[in-house]
């Protein structure tokens, strides 16, 4: 009930804020379960999808947002509530197989689930490697996969901004991919990584990102060690600089054994400082 209390409430604000632009409503079931596989690029995709879908969808969400305390707390277990988020204990050796069930029981319920096949947000735009736990689901189930891309999210909510700029969005929801061919086919490795690298090569050809054939959270970790390493960098560099400059403020250096002239008279000796060098040279 909230959730459509909130679709109804919200929905007029964000379709004159964003205007979203959808494509391919008409692949859209209307009744039985379904997955959405969806790119990842910003915390707003889980809002803009279940927007323009005329069908409730359920994501599955970290368990951590709906046990919040004080006002924060409460306020964002309410939205996430709201958005028709289910909460799922990411914590333990348990934590995949647990997302897994639970998304296994939303499809078989005859819901449409929503899933991010990234596995967590593109940290640069790019479209990474799918991890297979969508195709688990697909082979448990039986389910069409709809690949989803979304479009300008990452600009309107980039990573670390919490208010989002007001410019218009795109869904685009491609052909169901039927894999039932594959139904019982559970726990093949090489199946599994064919049907993602299937709903990957769709998802890129809606979104037109560059593909790059590495977990985004292997990209994330990467960037992050980059991010330290040029920040040491920059501290040394500054450290250098600093002392250079107080060096030359303590005046004129001791004269080194380069600085005599062959007579053994100090270079200099009608003045001081680089400019009297120069002179006697």
């Amino acid at each position: 009930m909230f959730y459509w209390f909130m679709k109804v409430i919200l929905s007029p604000f964000l379709y004159i804020l964003f205007r979203p632009k959808v494509e391919g409503l008409e692949h859209v079931p209307e009744e039985g379960g379904a997955i959405f596989a969806s790119n990842h690029l910003s915390f707003s995709d889980s809002i803009f999808l279940p927007l323009v879908v005329p069908r409730r969808v359920t994501f599955l969400a970290k368990s951590d947002y709906f046990t919040g305390t004080g006002v924060k707390g409460r306020a964002t277990a309410a939205f996430f509530k709201g958005a028709g988020q289910v909460p799922v204990d990411r914590s333990g050796a348990s934590a995949a197989q647990a997302a897994l069930d639970t998304g296994i029981r939303v499809i078989n319920e005859g819901a449409l689930l929503g899933i991010y096949p990234e596995g967590t947000r593109s940290p640069d735009g790019r479209l990474y490697r799918g991890k297979t736990g969508v195709a688990r689901m697909a082979i448990a189930t039986g389910a069409p996969v709809m690949p989803v891309a979304m479009i300008n999210t990452d600009k309107i909510q980039p990573i670390g901004k919490k208010l989002p700029r007001i410019m218009q969005v795109g869904v685009r929801i491609g052909r169901p991919i039927d894999f039932s061919r594959y139904r019982g086919q559970t726990g093949n490795r090489f199946i599994e990584r064919a049907m993602t690298d299937e709903i990957m090569y769709e998802l890129q050809q809606l979104s037109g990102q560059e593909y790059v054939n590495m977990y985004a959270a292997q990209a994330k970790e990467m960037l992050a060690e980059q991010r330290k390493a040029d920040k040491a960098a920059r501290k040394a560099e500054k450290a250098a600089k600093s002392g250079k400059s107080s060096g030359a403020q303590e005046g004129t250096p001791s004269a080194e054994p380069s600085d005599l002239h062959p007579t053994g008279q100090q270079a200099g000796e009608s003045g001081s400082g680089p400019q009297a060098a120069s002179h006697a040279a």
